[in-house]
């Protein structure tokens, strides 16, 4: 989801509530403690070099079990970030603490926002081998029949 996505939702929903893949919910006292942009520079295993960027929400678990974030409140947030930072209208990264921090993506199931679990890959597949490999054609008639396989030779 991009940066223009969830303020358009923002605009329309009542609560604030994000929830993970698994059906649990970031408790609802919890805070947005930073927004940002994070840009990464990387090669890729095949030499490219590599640009990302990513607009950036951490949310915090605090025991201030009366806060509840407002959706007028976030897009305030929101539009103070791209005021003083310049942040620009990319797909969102979520960061919330698990065992770990977490990295998540960004949906919506028409009720909630939704962190989705972000996975690896091979950005350079044709360029270091890890691509599947295409299966070798082979015309069916020019096989041997079974019939002159010997049933004592291990091949049947």
């Amino acid at each position: 989801m991009k940066l223009s996505e969830i303020k358009q939702i923002l605009s329309k929903v009542e609560n604030v509530e994000f929830q993970l893949e698994n059906g649990t919910f970031v408790p609802e006292h919890f805070h947005v403690t930073e927004v940002g942009q994070i840009t990464k520079r990387f090669i890729d295993c095949g030499g490219v070099i590599r640009d990302e960027k990513v607009v950036n929400f951490q949310l915090w678990d605090a025991n201030d079990f009366e806060h509840r974030l407002k959706p007028q409140k976030l897009l305030n947030i929101i539009q103070l970030s791209e005021d003083k930072l310049g942040i620009e209208d990319v797909e969102i990264e979520v960061e919330y603490q698990g065992s770990t921090i977490g990295k998540y993506d960004l949906g919506f199931n028409d009720k909630n926002f939704v962190l989705l679990n972000k996975k690896t890959a091979c950005l350079a597949q044709d360029a270091c081998g890890v691509s599947p490999k295409e299966k070798t054609k082979v015309n069916l008639a020019n096989l041997k029949t079974l019939s002159t396989c010997d049933p004592n030779a291990g091949c049947c």
